[in-house]
């Protein structure tokens, strides 16, 4: 069950090229049903804020966005609250430059990029795929042939910060038991 990513941005003909036969699935907000649900945009509900005391935010852009400090902004946890799937990014451009994400919603501690990643982003997607769309999870484990999952970005590896991180890379590397560690290398406790 080989899985792909690629960009939504490719022509069906150059993805057809790429991937004969393969399925290709949408997992951006702007996919079908029932695959927009895998993206962390969708407003699944009940979504555990990481570092916030029993705190839930409708969607894991919700939390990334709601956590986000700016050089004059601070957290916005109206943010947690969004159920449209739009107006949910917080932009430089509106609120000056990004210093960082807070650890948890009342944490005075500002997380540098890679560690906000590992620490808010893995969790709270980890949870969605746990939680909230089981059913897609094994449909893709149990699938035959090639299957390519579309995004918007492709970049899957958590330590390259020059890109946004691809949340269909991180479905298929969850579906490969391969999931990004959570916290950063130098703060994992060693086996015993």
């Amino acid at each position: 069950m080989p899985i792909h990513v690629a960009s939504r941005r490719r022509s069906a003909a150059s993805l057809s090229a790429a991937f004969p036969g393969a399925r290709i699935i949408d997992v951006t907000s702007k996919g079908p049903q029932p695959w927009v649900r895998m993206s962390p945009f969708y407003p699944h509900g009940e979504i555990p804020v990481p570092g916030s005391g029993g705190a839930v935010a409708q969607s894991v852009e919700g939390i990334w966005q709601a956590l986000k400090v700016f050089q004059d902004h601070d957290v916005d946890t109206g943010r947690l609250d969004i159920v449209s799937m739009t107006g949910l990014k917080r932009t430089v451009r509106k609120y000056g430059p990004v210093l960082g994400h807070r650890a948890g919603l009342n944490s005075d501690r500002l997380l540098p990029y890679e560690q906000a990643r590992r620490r808010i982003f893995l969790p709270a997607y980890r949870w969605v795929l746990e939680n909230k769309v089981t059913d897609l999870v094994a449909q893709l484990r149990a699938a035959e042939g090639d299957v390519v999952l579309l995004d918007y970005m492709v970049n899957g590896d958590v330590t390259d910060t020059s890109s946004a991180l691809s949340h269909a890379a991180l479905i298929q590397l969850y579906v490969q038991d391969r999931w990004p560690a959570e916290q950063p290398p130098a703060q994992q406790t060693p086996a015993a």
